[in-house]
């Protein structure tokens, strides 16, 4: 069928094209040349009779004569051409121009279309991209296939005291702070899989202490080392990272990176929309985020999304709040007035956020000031409210579940 349209559409194109090239002249229609030639020998009489009324010197009717007489030369032999072709002058290398247009394209086509390819219902192709996540390399393939990056060629002082502090970690390895250290440089060199390694040694000599930074690092290195690619193994470190921590940015810019690695811009595009709603100008990945989320939306069926705007974007930890005024006028109220004052701000991020919506961390703000007010039946209905809404984007819900967690209502 596709073929059948597209021959058809071809067909009509090419008709179209080549019906003046092909179309001979009716009986007794003259070609545009005979015109021609009655124009410039009427221009010629004209010319003459301006000479005997002496409107024009000889020396100009001269020179016009002769212009006007190489025109009727041109116009005569195209008249002669017309007329032994009976066509268009020039329509056999314009057909023939257009079947090699045609037949190009087709070829072309062929080399670059996927004319035998079935429809991908979008089932199928969650079914493809849940099969490329499953099926992933692993840790020590990908390192392997890997193109090996350019190591930084150090100065001879710099060189001497790697070497030396590789000596003093390979003596101690239990020093955290050598494994830090080597972690480090081992990636300012690009020797990536020694700086994981560093960094894994870091990590389980910490224990129960390490931080989820300290598993997004590892994360990171990890997926460095085997070339951009987010195998189970950094996989796994991120989803210790964010049982640490469901807010830490680097760890979830990774994630949603994960589920476009693996086909998957749906579950990728709530993940770096709520990321650029806290809008940190200054983390790594925020330049990659806003400049593919529309891109990203679109893939993932929201067409119209519109990204926040960069400016007056919520900074994380700048929650709407009292101004200075109102905390300086604060300091000279009666107990009683300041609770009255701290209700009414409480009520007010309560309505705004029922009528305007807003971020999760509002809403966790909103819970546990609730919950400080003595309100906890109140924050309780604030709760399951919130997770209603966040319920289809898991870093938001963990940002209410949290909350809810730190003020005793679960």
């Amino acid at each position: 069928m596709f073929w059948m349209i597209c021959a058809a559409l071809s067909a009509i194109v090419a008709i179209a094209i080549a019906a003046p090239l092909l179309r001979r002249r009716a009986a007794g229609e003259q070609p545009a040349a005979a015109y021609d030639l009655r124009i410039y020998r009427d221009q010629l009489r004209e010319v003459e009779r301006d000479l005997e009324r002496r409107v024009v010197e000889p020396a100009e009717a001269e020179r016009l004569r002769n212009e006007i007489g190489r025109k009727v030369l041109a116009a005569d032999r195209a008249l002669a051409t017309e007329t032994a072709s009976g066509r268009t002058a020039g329509g056999p290398v314009a057909l023939a121009v257009l079947g090699l247009l045609l037949l190009g394209s087709v070829l072309l086509y062929r080399h670059l279309g996927s004319p035998d390819m079935p429809d991908e219902p979008i089932g199928t192709r969650i079914a493809h991209a849940e099969a490329n996540y499953a099926n992933r390399p692993s840790q020590a393939e990908a390192e392997k296939a890997a193109p090996k990056p350019e190591r930084a060629q150090p100065d001879a002082d710099y060189a001497a005291l790697i070497e030396q502090l590789r000596a003093t970690v390979a003596k101690n390895p239990d020093d955290q702070r050598g494994q830090e250290l080597l972690a480090q440089h081992e990636e300012r060199l690009g020797n990536l899989v020694a700086a994981k390694e560093a960094q894994t040694r870091l990590i389980a000599l910490r224990g129960d202490k390490a931080s989820a930074a300290d598993y997004t690092r590892l994360a990171g290195l990890t997926i460095e080392a085997a070339g951009g690619l987010i195998t189970r193994e950094a996989e796994d470190h991120l989803d210790r990272a964010l049982s640490l921590d469901p807010m830490e940015q680097q760890a979830r810019f990774l994630s949603g990176l994960l589920q476009i690695q693996s086909g998957r811009p749906d579950l990728a595009f709530p993940i770096w929309s709520h990321l650029l709603v806290e809008d940190i100008d200054n983390a790594p990945w925020h330049g990659l985020v806003r400049a593919s989320i529309k891109d990203l939306a679109w893939f993932a069926g929201v067409p119209d999304y519109t990204p926040p705007d960069q400016q007056s974007a919520p900074q994380p930890g700048a929650l709407p709040g009292p101004d200075a005024e109102t905390m300086a006028a604060a300091q000279d109220m009666t107990p009683e007035d300041r609770q009255q004052m701290i209700q009414g701000m409480v009520k007010g991020l309560e309505s705004r956020l029922a009528t305007q919506g807003g971020t999760p961390e509002e809403w966790a703000r909103l819970i546990s000031a609730l919950v400080v007010l003595g309100q906890k039946d109140h924050a309780q209905d604030i709760l399951g409210e919130a997770r209603t809404r966040f319920a289809s984007i898991p870093e938001a819900l963990a940002t209410i579940e949290a909350a809810g967690k730190q003020s005793g209502l679960q």
